[in-house]
């Protein structure tokens, strides 16, 4: 299966959800153009709270399409932009990708930085999805399954349809936590 793009969205307010739209511009180091959260610091209100100076690694966010159906045999429904991804994608296990995996997509590249941490949001959009996307696996770890974030390392526009190719890093990998 190819990796491609299912849908990108953007939304210039701090709503949880983002409407989907035609394209998105990613810019570099800063993230998507229009976007919200798009900025060379944090701009996730929490997180300037506590230290507005802090670089932004969470400049794009990226949620794979997988997540929905699962959501849906544990009986929610959601949809592409609904919890605040950027791009949602499709044949590619965004969460066993490495710190620094390189998405091209078109002339585009971001760079993986680290995993979503869902926030209390989810269950206000849907009472009880938090659990299915934020618990305590077999082995005691914390699995978090709300996508990763990711930095612009080359600007470019990201359309619905567009391949997504994956660069690894070099080795030794490390993997994803929470940015």
């Amino acid at each position: 299966m190819t990796a491609s793009v299912v849908g990108v969205h953007r939304s210039g307010t701090h709503s949880f959800s983002k409407p989907t739209v035609d394209e998105i511009t990613l810019v570099e180091g800063i993230g998507v153009q229009g976007d919200a959260h798009a900025g060379t610091t944090v701009q996730h209100r929490s997180r300037v709270k506590k230290n507005a100076s802090t670089p932004n690694m969470r400049q794009v966010h990226l949620i794979h399409r997988e997540l929905f159906d699962r959501l849906k045999g544990a009986g929610y429904t959601v949809v592409p932009g609904e919890l605040g991804e950027n791009i949602t994608t499709s044949g590619v296990d965004v969460l066993a990708l490495p710190v620094g995996a390189r998405l091209t997509i078109g002339e585009a590249v971001i760079t993986v930085t680290g995993l979503r941490n869902p926030c209390h949001q989810i269950n206000d959009d849907q009472p009880g999805l938090m659990k299915q996307v934020l618990y305590t696996g077999e082995s005691g770890d914390v699995v978090r399954l709300t996508g990763v974030m990711g930095i612009v390392s080359r600007g470019g526009v990201v359309r619905a349809g567009d391949e997504i190719d994956v660069t690894l890093p070099p080795e030794p990998y490390y993997p994803l936590t929470p940015v």
